[in-house]
């Protein structure tokens, strides 16, 4: 069972009652990635990260058995997300999000993916998920989250 993922990858800095994370791995393909490596080894990864993306977490997703080839890196800083749970971490306050690389992901799927069974296309532009299914090759299924 072959996914292609795409969406965002990036780095969240948390704060909840019971303390404060900074620059850790976040993202919704980042997220969906994970959970579906639990179900398939065949999970493929599209999103855009800065130079500055630390490898730990490029090491981790590896480590899932994630395919990263459609993970690209470019020159600026990645996308980040700061945010405030209160004490029953029932929802976010949003105190800053900075787009960078990600204000101009342009979604380029490898020849590799075009023929996956499933996509799931996270929360980006709808006008970009458009862009990702003309790219695609009749998956089965096609599910979206979107804005």
């Amino acid at each position: 069972m072959s996914i292609v993922v795409v969406g965002s990858v990036a780095l969240d800095s948390v704060e909840t009652p019971h303390g404060k994370v900074q620059n850790a791995l976040g993202g919704s393909a980042t997220y969906f990635s994970v959970s579906a490596s639990f179900f398939t080894n065949d999970v493929k990864l599209v999103a855009v990260i800065g130079e500055d993306f630390p490898n730990e977490h490029i090491e981790f997703l590896k480590s899932r058995g994630i395919d990263l080839e459609g993970l690209e890196q470019v020159k600026g800083k990645t996308f980040r997300w700061a945010g405030r749970y209160g004490a029953n971490l029932s929802g976010a306050e949003t105190l800053a999000t900075e787009l960078n690389v990600f204000e101009s992901f342009s979604p380029k799927i490898p020849d590799s993916y075009k023929s996956a069974e499933y996509v799931f296309l996270a929360n980006i532009n709808p006008e970009l998920q458009l862009d990702v299914l003309r790219q695609m090759k009749n998956a089965k299924l096609i599910v979206c989250d979107t804005m």
